[in-house]
């Protein structure tokens, strides 16, 4: 399976972009993408943009937001991961929020549970890393071990993913609620300043709409 729920979609150029809410920004969070009133609650710029509890990446005072939704298993993740980290370092002011959203079958929600479990211990950002760097299909058994070779305390990691399970999935739901009031069907998917980005862009293209954003929020 790729990294798409719907294989149609395929990967999206700067032709897909869409303005959330036509770029308006409602007071106190942002535009729903949708009409429902639901939407209203799940997106909110606090909910989307600053919760406490989803790990941050890049520049954390940064002047333009990426949000990220992504699967571990999701080979367009994978191979995109470089390059975003790449075009976030380069710029050097944006900062990167990460969702994990486990989308393609029980390992993807093993291994997002397992990630977000090491947080507690401050290595939420290495396990991602070792996650996302493999070029084959997760199971839990190598799950394990690459976590394991990153200095997560295993044994800790254990507790956490029992005492900490109604925490993580709380986390989990917020995500996925998010991504399907968005409209997003597949991994990866982005939120870039006010821009909707549903699939994988270039390097090029990816600082372009940065620029975009940035061109935005002066508006």
């Amino acid at each position: 399976m790729t990294g798409f729920r719907n294989k149609g979609l395929g990967p999206t150029r700067r032709t897909a972009l869409t303005l959330i809410g036509a770029g308006a920004l409602v007071a106190g969070g942002i535009a729903s993408a949708r009409a429902a009133v639901d939407d209203d609650e799940v997106l909110t710029e606090a909910k989307v943009l600053r919760d406490p509890d989803t790990p941050v990446a890049g520049n954390p005072n940064g002047d333009i937001t990426i949000v990220e939704w992504s699967d571990y298993n999701c080979p367009y993740c994978r191979k995109l991961e470089p390059e975003l980290r790449q075009v976030i370092q380069d710029d050097g002011k944006v900062r990167l929020v990460l969702k994990d959203w486990p989308i393609l079958g029980p390992v993807s929600i093993t291994a997002a549970r397992i990630a977000l479990a090491a947080k507690f211990q401050d290595k939420y950002h290495q396990a991602h890393d070792a996650m996302m760097g493999v070029s084959s299909r997760l199971t839990e058994p190598r799950i394990n071990e690459l976590l394991a070779g990153v200095g997560v305390d295993m044994d800790r990691l254990k507790r956490d993913l029992t005492e900490r399970a109604k925490d993580i999935d709380s986390v989990l739901k917020r995500n996925n609620d998010q991504a399907e009031a968005f409209g997003f069907r597949g991994t990866p998917s982005f939120i870039v300043g006010k821009y909707r980005v549903p699939g994988v862009l270039t390097m090029a293209e990816f600082e372009q709409v940065i620029a975009d954003a940035r061109k935005a929020k002066m508006n």
